[in-house]
């Protein structure tokens, strides 16, 4: 098997969990460069990862003959810009969601996706973890009936006003850091592409939202509600919600379902609970990345799904009375 060679652009501190450490995981992957802003950044990460080669510069990075593929970690607004210069070297991308800083940026780069024949996947690593998949199944299975109602949420405190994330110029806030999981959950559960009825948002700073709720209506006349929040009085929430006429199934951590979570499903009469076993969601991630690479399979977060998740991002912004990031 030909060893699947990734540069990582970036020592964010969501790369080794996302990725240096599923690669030890998965058959043929290997981590073999990275780049940073502070060389000596990363030459710190190298060190501390075991990865070879540091690279001078992103753009020096991509320029190796060496990588198959890159990681893009980097902030929001750095995602369209980093992932069309990585297609431009022909390497394939893994980039971190949200996919860019606004639905006009993923649409472009969502183009010379499709025209280069590259792999671009967006890093929603949850879709891939059984979970989801069990959670899918039993929707298609008719356990809850005819969906009512979907809720989804991630709420957690993040108190450095200094953080990235509240930062508008680096494409940071809520919806955007946050509002992404569950707003691709209700896409991804729901009865149908949902739209934004009405959102509102609580501010860090000027433009910069630390809590926002939004409403949404699906063709099928079922409604859908989100919460993101990173400071907030609800301090803590991982929660989704899938309601139908004939039951209700219920999912404790739908986002990291390996460090632990609960699936209720309320269906017949009955109640049951399950866990689902497996590996980290980024591992079954990594390992999906690299079948689509070698072998063509199937991506489930494409740049044609990110651009879809993108327009209701924007949507939610303006329902909240505040501007697209990027914008």
């Amino acid at each position: 098997m030909t060893a699947l060679r990734i540069g990582v652009l970036g020592a964010a501190a969501i790369a080794p969990n996302a990725l240096v450490k599923p690669a030890r995981d998965v058959d043929g992957v290997s981590v073999t460069a990275v780049a940073a802003r502070d060389p000596r950044r990363a030459g710190a990460f190298a060190a501390k990862h075991g990865i070879p080669t540091v690279h001078e510069s992103y753009a020096a990075l991509l320029a190796d003959p060496e990588l198959d593929a890159v990681y893009i970690p980097l902030p929001n607004s750095h995602h369209a810009q980093w992932t069309l210069a990585a297609l431009a070297a022909g390497k394939h991308v893994l980039c971190e969601k949200p996919f860019t800083a606004n639905a006009a940026e993923a649409e472009r780069v969502a183009d010379v996706a499709e025209a280069s024949g590259l792999v671009v996947m967006e890093a929603f690593h949850y879709r891939y973890h059984p979970l989801a998949h069990r959670v899918r199944a039993l929707l298609d299975a008719g356990a809850v009936g005819q969906i009512r109602h979907v809720e989804a949420s991630l709420c957690f405190p993040l108190p450095l006003r200094s953080d990235i994330r509240y930062q508008l110029d680096l494409a940071g806030g809520a919806t955007m850091d946050a509002g992404c999981y569950p707003i691709h959950a209700l896409r991804s559960f729901g009865p149908g592409e949902p739209r934004v009825v009405d959102a509102r948002a609580r501010l860090r700073g000027a433009g910069i939202d630390r809590y926002t709720t939004a409403s949404f209506a699906y063709p099928n006349g079922a409604t859908g509600r989100m919460t993101a929040s990173l400071w907030s009085a609800r301090l803590l929430s991982i929660g989704l919600r899938i309601t139908g006429d004939a039951g209700e199934i219920r999912v404790f951590n739908y986002v990291l379902p390996h460090g632990y979570h609960r699936l209720t499903v309320r269906s017949g009469g009955t109640t049951r609970r399950e866990r689902v076993p497996g590996e980290a969601s980024y591992t079954y991630q990594l390992r999906a990345f690299a079948a689509a690479v070698r072998d063509g399979a199937p991506v489930l977060t494409t740049p044609r799904d990110a651009v879809v998740t993108m327009r209701l991002i924007d949507d939610v912004y303006r329902a909240a009375g505040l501007s697209p990031r990027g914008a």
